[in-house]
């Protein structure tokens, strides 16, 4: 019912900038929330930002001051800046979408296939 495309990671050097863009398709009624998580190899995935319809953000602790998420609501988009990239950021980044696909519905957690983000010299 809902596609959920991520794009944009790659590979960057300590101190880099990168930005993720995740664009959603299908039955949408409206967008509830969106936001960005991420799993680094054995680990669990975790939190790494989110932004609500109202335009709320929250960010994990470990990216404050140095990630910006972002909302197109016309595109349907959502888009993670990242600066000041560690090592430590080495993950796959994950989006989230809390959609309502009709008005009488509910909402409906929905994820995207994942993006590789790799910090490295």
């Amino acid at each position: 019912q809902v596609q959920l495309v991520e794009s944009g990671g790659g590979l960057v050097q300590p101190g880099g900038s990168l930005t993720l863009s995740c664009e959603a398709s299908g039955r949408i009624f409206t967008i509830n929330a969106m936001g960005w998580y991420r799993q680094a190899p054995g680990k669990e995935r975790e939190l790494v930002a989110t932004i609500r319809g109202s335009g709320s953000t929250n960010y994990a602790d470990s990216v404050k001051g140095r990630f910006t998420i972002s909302r197109d609501h016309a595109k349907n988009t959502v888009y993670l800046q990242m600066g000041s990239l560690k090592p430590e950021d080495t993950a796959v980044y994950y989006c989230n979408a809390k959609i309502m696909n009709t008005w009488f519905g509910y909402e409906n957690d929905y994820w995207g296939q994942g993006t590789q983000v790799t910090v490295s010299s």
